[in-house]
C-alpha cells in the first residue's frame, strides 16, 4: 500500500519553522511521507503568519495555489493568521480544517481523524485561551535546529498582533530544553538557533531566567554553536552580553528589534526602551565583540511619524552602523491602539522611506562583509549546492561560499576570506 504524502507550508518567522517541523515529525511517525511544497500531497499543511496585511494576503493566495494544484489534497491552516481570523480562513475554498494556535500541537489527531469534508472544520479559542506551550524544534533542515524556548508576549506594542495571536509569554523548564537539545546533537546537527516570540522573557512560567538557560545549553556536548534569534532592548543584560563574549559555542551575531530612532514615535509605539539605551546596548556589544553581526527591525510610516522622526532613526542607524538592516512599512493591524492614531503616513512616503532605508542596508552590510576579507575565519557550510559551489556562514553570519566538498557539510571548517561578490557573499579557500 502506497504511503500517504504530507507537504508542509511554512510563512513567518523561525519560531513557526520550529513549529512546522515537529508537526511533521508526527506525521512521519504516523507512516506518511513528507513531500516538497511543488509536490502532489494528499495533505497540506499551512503554518500562517499575521505580522502584516501582505502576510495575511500571501497566506490566502497559497491556499488557492495548493487547492488548484490539489484538488483532492485536504488543507489543514493553522499559526497566527488561523489564530486571528479562523472563520475568514476557513471560508476559502479548498480549505478542510483551521486550528488555534492553542490546538497546533493537536493537529496530526485532527487532520488524520477528519470525516466528512466539504466545510471547513474549525477549532477556534480566545487569547485568553492560549495557554498551552507546543514544544517544538525543528530536524533535517540544513545544518542547524530552531529551539522553541518561549512563546507569547505581554508588550503589546501598539501596532502589533502578536499577543493577540500568540498569548501571554510562557515557556518550558530550562531542564526540558536542555533535554531537547541533547536531541537536536543525537541527530548530528551543529548549530542551534535559540527562538521565541520575546525570546528574552523566557522565565515567566518556571521563575527561572534567560542567562541561566544559556549557560545550561552552554554544557549540552555535541553542538558547536548557538545563536540567540532575536532579543528585545530591554532584555539584552550586560550579563548576557558578557556571557556570549566569554563563550566559545555563542556567536558574535544579535538580531535586536529598533523600530524607530525617534523616542517620540517609540512612545506611541509603546516600546520599552529609547534611542539612547539602544545606543548604549549597541556599544557594549561591540565593547566586547568589535566582530559583532548586529540585524535591526525598523519601521517606517508609523502615524504621525514626521520628517524630522524619520531623520533621527537614519541618523541613528548612520552611527551605530548595523551589520542588516531588515526594514518594513508600517502596517494597521485591526484590533491594535495604532490603527485609531491620527495623522496617517501616506503609503508613498513609508515606501519611500523604505527604500531609503535599503540602500543604506546595501551600504552597511557590504562594509561589513568587506571588512573580513583577507582573514580566516570558522565555517559551518550547508549541503546546498548551486553551480558547485556550497554555502555555510561564518560564526558573525557571513555568507559564504566555496567549491563544493562532501566531506566539508555539516563541519565547521577554517576557510580564508579571500573575496566579496556582487551579492555580498564572500569566496573561500578551505584551510586543510
Amino acid at each position: 500500500m502506497e504511503k500517504r504524502r504530507v507537504s508542509f507550508h511554512t510563512l513567518g518567522c523561525k519560531l513557526n519553522f520550529s513549529e512546522s517541523s515537529t508537526i511533521a515529525r508526527s506525521f512521519e511517525e504516523g507512516g506518511f511521507v513528507r513531500v516538497g511544497s511543488d509536490d502532489e500531497a494528499d495533505i497540506c499543511v499551512i503554518n500562517s503568519c499575521s505580522v502584516t496585511e501582505h502576510a495575511d494576503k500571501k497566506c490566502r493566495n497559497l491556499i488557492r495555489k495548493l487547492h488548484r494544484r490539489n484538488p483532492d489534497a485536504v488543507i489543514a491552516v493553522t499559526g497566527c493568521y488561523a489564530q486571528l481570523k479562523p472563520y475568514d480562513v476557513a471560508a476559502i475554498e479548498g480549505v478542510d480544517i483551521v486550528l488555534s494556535n492553542n490546538d497546533k500541537g493537536d493537529l496530526y489527531k485532527r487532520v488524520t481523524e477528519l470525516g466528512v469534508r466539504g466545510r471547513a472544520q474549525v477549532y477556534a479559542c480566545d487569547t485568553e485561551e492560549i495557554t498551552r506551550f507546543f514544544a517544538s524544534f525543528s530536524s533535517g533542515d540544513r545544518t542547524r535546529s530552531f529551539l522553541k524556548v518561549q512563546d507569547g508576549c505581554d508588550y503589546k506594542c501598539a501596532y502589533c498582533t502578536i499577543h493577540y495571536a500568540r498569548g501571554s509569554s510562557r515557556n518550558m523548564p530550562i531542564a526540558d530544553l536542555v533535554a531537547e537539545a541533547r536531541e537536536v546533537a543525537a541527530s548530528g546537527l551543529k548549530e542551534i538557533v535559540i527562538t521565541g516570540i520575546n525570546t528574552g522573557d523566557f522565565g515567566r512560567t518556571t521563575g527561572e531566567k534567560f542567562i541561566d538557560l544559556l549557560r545550561a545549553l552552554n554544557e549540552v556536548e555535541g553542538i558547536d554553536r548557538y545563536r540567540i534569534s532575536s532579543i528585545e532592548p530591554n532584555l539584552i543584560t550586560d550579563e548576557i552580553i558578557e556571557f556570549c563574549a566569554a563563550s566559545p559555542k555563542f556567536q558574535h551575531h544579535f538580531h535586536i528589534p529598533l523600530q524607530s530612532g525617534s523616542d517620540r514615535i517609540l512612545g506611541l509605539m509603546r516600546r520599552r526602551y529609547t534611542s539612547e539605551r539602544f545606543a548604549d546596548r549597541i556599544a557594549k556589544i561591540r565593547s566586547l565583540m568589535p566582530d559583532a553581526f548586529i540585524g535591526i527591525d525598523v519601521i517606517t510610516g508609523f502615524p504621525s511619524e514626521s520628517e524630522a522622526d524619520f531623520e533621527r532613526t537614519r541618523t541613528l542607524l548612520e552611527r551605530l552602523a548595523p551589520s542588516y538592516l531588515h526594514v518594513f512599512p508600517f502596517s494597521e493591524r485591526p484590533n491594535t491602539p495604532a490603527v485609531d492614531m491620527p495623522d496617517k503616513v501616506p503609503a508613498s512616503v513609508s515606501t519611500a522611506r523604505v527604500a531609503e532605508l535599503e540602500a543604506l542596508c546595501d551600504r552597511l552590510h557590504y562594509d561589513f562583509c568587506a571588512r573580513a576579507v583577507g582573514t580566516t575565519a570558522d565555517v559551518l557550510f550547508e549541503s546546498t549546492v548551486r553551480d558547485g559551489m556550497m554555502y555555510g556562514y561564518t560564526g558573525n553570519y557571513i555568507r559564504v561560499k566555496a567549491p563544493y566538498d562532501r566531506e566539508a557539510v555539516n563541519r565547521i571548517c577554517a576557510v580564508r576570506l579571500a573575496a566579496i561578490g556582487d551579492n555580498h557573499d564572500i569566496t573561500a579557500e578551505i584551510l586543510k
